[in-house]
């Protein structure tokens, strides 16, 4: 069997493998499960199954052999996939922007909204792509998109990608701007904010956004404003009492 991290070896043991992730048996009933037991008011608008594999089969439309999966936020620690290969990539006409913000409990709530990261239209962003065998693209993209369309928020899309300088698609997810949660308007004062004290059953948004930089920065890839938005939620969390 090829080695996954032939291209990039230095990835190898930062990248948290499928059978270890909380993402790869996740389910509907199982968030509802958790959300209850930890007593959080539970009414995110989950997309019905029929739903979702309806959208799951309107990306992969007229796809054939193996798929690219192009990460930019959790996806690129925590992919939850089994994947035969990794490369570094640049979506060219994308870019990566903490303008998702979580009221339903998993990184936030209503009282302290959390923040994560969304694709959006823009002048690049780096990231990785993991490359799916064509023989398991059916069961992996079920279980990828019961994590990333579990609801509203985003578009299932494959999009241009560079990868060592040849051109390639990869399937991603984009910002769905007619999602009121999707906030092109926020303002810096509310990112910090809102990644500072944002928590929730997947963690806080601060580590979310630390975790971001952290592997990003493992990488060799460098976003300006990740890292400048962690600096302004480290000041503000040292200056919290």
């Amino acid at each position: 069997m090829s080695d996954p991290f032939h291209h990039h070896p230095g990835l190898r043991g930062k990248i948290r493998p499928a059978a270890e992730s909380f993402f790869r048996d996740i389910t509907v009933d199982k968030v509802r499960a958790i959300m209850a037991e930890r007593g959080i008011e539970d009414h995110f608008p989950y997309h019905p199954d029929a739903t979702r594999e309806a959208l799951r089969a309107e990306a992969l439309a007229g796809h054939a052999g193996d798929l690219l999966v192009f990460a930019y936020g959790s996806l690129l620690w925590d992919p939850a996939l089994e994947f035969t290969e990794v490369r570094r990539a640049r979506a060219p006409h994308h870019a990566r922007r903490f303008i998702l913000v979580d009221v339903y409990g998993g990184r936030g709530t209503q009282e302290a909204p959390g923040l994560m990261a969304a694709l959006d239209e823009g002048a690049g962003c780096d990231g990785l792509v993991f490359r799916i065998p064509a023989e398991t693209v059916d069961r992996e993209t079920e279980i990828l998109f019961r994590r990333e369309m579990i609801g509203p928020g985003y578009h299932a899309r494959r999009v241009p990608v560079v990868i060592d300088g040849a051109a390639a698609r990869a399937l991603t997810f984009v910002a769905d701007h007619d999602d009121p949660l999707m906030r092109a308007d926020i303002t810096r004062a509310e990112q910090v904010r809102y990644a500072a004290t944002g928590e929730g059953f997947l963690g806080t948004s601060y580590d979310y956004l630390a975790s971001t930089v952290a592997h990003l920065a493992e990488m060799g890839i460098e976003d300006a404003d990740a890292s400048a938005l962690l600096a302004e939620v480290r000041a503000l969390r040292a200056g919290s009492p």
